[in-house]
């Protein structure tokens, strides 16, 4: 079967925390934009297994070449040509002049309507990947969840990991990240007062989330710092947007298919009139 690859260059604006594969071992799932101002998810890429050079950060511009995803029928879904993935960090955009860079290309094309996206998601659009703005942030949640991996997927992971080192004569150095007991929610209203409770599965809130943890030895305090970031900072302070999509399970079918992949949270345009 011929493939078309696709060199692209794109622009990272969101990495999803870590989950487990029992083919993969541990991957990450990121959202890009294109060039052309076309949005990408971009999976398998086992981020934490990259050389230094080759770890990018949120705002880098890179270059790859991709495929599309075969097992994905979602129109934004792609995956690395290369295996391993192979590709070049081009430059970063900073926050420079209240982000004005950023917004230029993230803000291109926003929604405000719940009911109006999920159902081009559900018609021959099939649109999975988009920057929404929520007209008012109502709560910000979290509930304990299973603190521990799929045990089943853990076993297969390590036992390949020893197989490859031993084969390659390198030491077993990586290790699995640990799983985050939590999950955190945004409720809030669209511009039609519709209100939704959403999960949130940025790396950013969890990686939050463990640094304040190791920092203040309380999971409780690290929670309500979470909390303090999220919705007394962003949502109150910020111009905050966010980043939905869909998982691959429920799109096209559940009720709302989208979750929170993360937040774009410039600060407010204070030329805006308050009257």
């Amino acid at each position: 079967m011929t493939w078309n690859i696709y060199k692209k260059k794109v622009l990272i604006t969101v990495k999803t925390y870590p989950t487990l594969s029992s083919k993969y071992d541990e991957l990450v799932c990121t959202a890009w934009i294109t060039e052309e101002w076309e949005w990408i998810r971009i999976y398998p890429m086992p981020f934490r297994k990259f050389e230094d050079y080759n770890k990018y950060k949120k705002y880098d511009w890179i270059e790859m070449e991709l495929l599309k995803n075969p097992i994905d029928y979602r129109p934004e879904s792609f995956r690395p040509y290369h295996t391993p993935a192979k590709l070049t960090i081009l430059n970063h955009i900073s926050t420079a002049d209240k982000w004005k860079e950023r917004k230029s290309i993230v803000l291109k094309n926003v929604y405000n309507d719940l009911s109006l996206l999920i159902s081009e998601n559900k018609d021959d659009k099939w649109t999975s990947l988009v920057v929404f703005k929520p007209t008012k942030i109502l709560d910000f949640t979290y509930e304990e969840v299973e603190r521990v991996w799929d045990y089943k997927k853990l076993k297969i992971i390590e036992e390949r990991t020893k197989q490859t080192s031993l084969i390659d004569d390198i030491d077993e150095t990586f290790k699995v990240v640990n799983k985050l007991p939590y999950k955190f929610r945004y409720k809030f209203e669209d511009i039609n007062w519709k209100v939704s409770n959403m999960m949130i599965e940025d790396w950013e809130i969890w990686q939050l989330y463990w640094n304040c943890f190791y920092t203040y030895k309380d999971e409780k305090v690290a929670l309500e710092k979470v909390k303090e970031k999220y919705f007394d900072d962003f949502a109150k302070t910020k111009d905050l947007h966010f980043f939905l999509w869909t998982t691959k399970e429920h799109n096209k079918r559940a009720k709302n298919p989208f979750v929170i992949i993360g937040t774009f949270h410039p600060p407010k345009d204070e030329r805006i009139s308050l009257f």
